[in-house]
């Protein structure tokens, strides 16, 4: 049976820890950022956070439901970093697509903890306040609840999707990642016409494009869609 997650006055530690900090769910998940961006998703013990954080490795269960309530708690704050560094301007359309991208590049900021949380649903308090601020833009504009419930899921899944996608390949090694990259000019720029006429008129095209994230085009396409869904529900609606 698990243990029951200690309240917070009461968890606090009245001394500091062997590095002279105090622990807080703050430090932790911040501490937790650092391990899986040194040494991945299989890195993130309670015995190597106890380490890091000078305190005894059992210290992680009086904060979190154990390490998967510490991952929800990652996924969150990679939630909460993207709405902070987002300025609505009013604007649905704009202000969506900005939120989008800054999701997208708070998950590649930490690759190893995005392929570790993109999946999950946290349930936790910045990523509902994610959730509420996406639903309260579409529901502003107009969408019914409906169309605002549609594109909120596609909307938040293509930004996740992305995320964990790109994320898998800032993870993988340099040098293999630098070989993939490399691929495009190394082997499928040098394919003839002969045999493969599409990838031979197309090659300079994909070198330069196949590297990037297509997220933004995607993203762009959705959101026309959606923009297109709702004009036509505003003539629908004044239809006589």
């Amino acid at each position: 049976m698990p243990k029951k997650v200690v309240p917070e006055a009461e968890r606090r530690r009245r001394r500091p820890t062997r590095q002279g900090t105090v622990l807080s769910e703050e430090l932790i998940v911040r501490t937790a950022l650092r391990m899986l961006r040194e040494h991945g998703g299989a890195g993130l013990t309670a015995r190597r956070l106890g380490a890091a954080l000078g305190a005894d490795p059992s210290t992680v269960y009086r904060y979190f439901a154990g390490l998967d309530g510490l991952t929800r708690a990652i996924g969150e704050e990679l939630m909460g970093r993207a709405l902070d560094s987002w300025t609505a301007t009013g604007h649905w359309r704009a202000d969506l697509r900005a939120l989008g991208l800054a999701i997208h590049a708070s998950y590649l900021a930490h690759p190893q903890a995005a392929l570790l949380t993109a999946s999950r649903v946290t349930g936790r308090p910045r990523e509902i306040e994610v959730d509420e601020t996406i639903l309260g833009i579409l529901r502003g504009a107009g969408f019914c609840d409906a169309d605002a419930v549609g594109v909120y899921h596609a909307f938040i899944d293509l930004a996740l999707a992305f995320a964990a996608l790109d994320a898998g390949a800032l993870a993988i090694e340099d040098g293999v990642r630098e070989a993939d990259e490399e691929m495009w000019t190394s082997t499928y720029a040098r394919l003839p016409a002969e045999t493969h006429p599409h990838i031979a008129a197309t090659a300079h095209l994909l070198a330069d494009r196949m590297n990037l994230s297509a997220y933004p085009v995607v993203l762009d396409t959705l959101l026309g869609r959606a923009e297109a869904q709702l004009v036509a529900s505003r003539h629908e609606a004044a239809a006589p």
